[in-house]
């Protein structure tokens, strides 16, 4: 009798575990959406192909909001994108339409390497350039 407790209570444990784990996995990424979307953020590093081009992004702020879009701003001049992550994956894809240099070189599925509450360090592979991106972003 005993086993047959034991084996119900481990089927009915079964049944929760995987909504758990979903559950703290939301709870993961609402954390890591708090810390994204609070606050303005600025390109610390940039290095593609052996190539450090940070000076590039120099002036720009960038606002990251909880309905996945992303402001990009220098000076008086503001350009609109979007964002999104994975926590699972731990990736961040960023994207701004038609924008030119050096907002162009941020569209991209960023891999990240390391994070803080205030930096994070994040890794790409351009598939049509061929180039390797290390990117570093700090919080202002």
């Amino acid at each position: 009798m005993k086993r047959s407790n034991l084996l119900i209570v481990m089927v009915g444990l079964s049944f929760f575990l995987p909504s758990c784990k979903k559950y703290i996995q939301k709870q993961e990424q609402k954390a890591a959406e708090n810390i994204i979307t609070n606050g303005y953020w600025y390109v610390s590093g940039y290095v593609q192909n052996d190539s450090d081009i940070t000076a590039s992004f120099s002036g720009y702020l960038f606002k990251f909001d909880d309905n996945n879009t992303v402001t990009g701003t220098k000076g008086n001049v503001s350009v609109g994108g979007t964002w999104s992550d994975n926590i699972v994956a731990r990736t961040i894809t960023a994207n701004f339409p038609g924008a030119g240099l050096p907002l162009v070189n941020l569209n991209e599925t960023w891999t990240i390497k390391d994070s803080y509450t205030d930096s994070v360090s994040a890794k790409s592979t351009d598939t049509i350039n061929h180039t390797t991106n290390i990117l570093q972003l700090k919080k202002q």
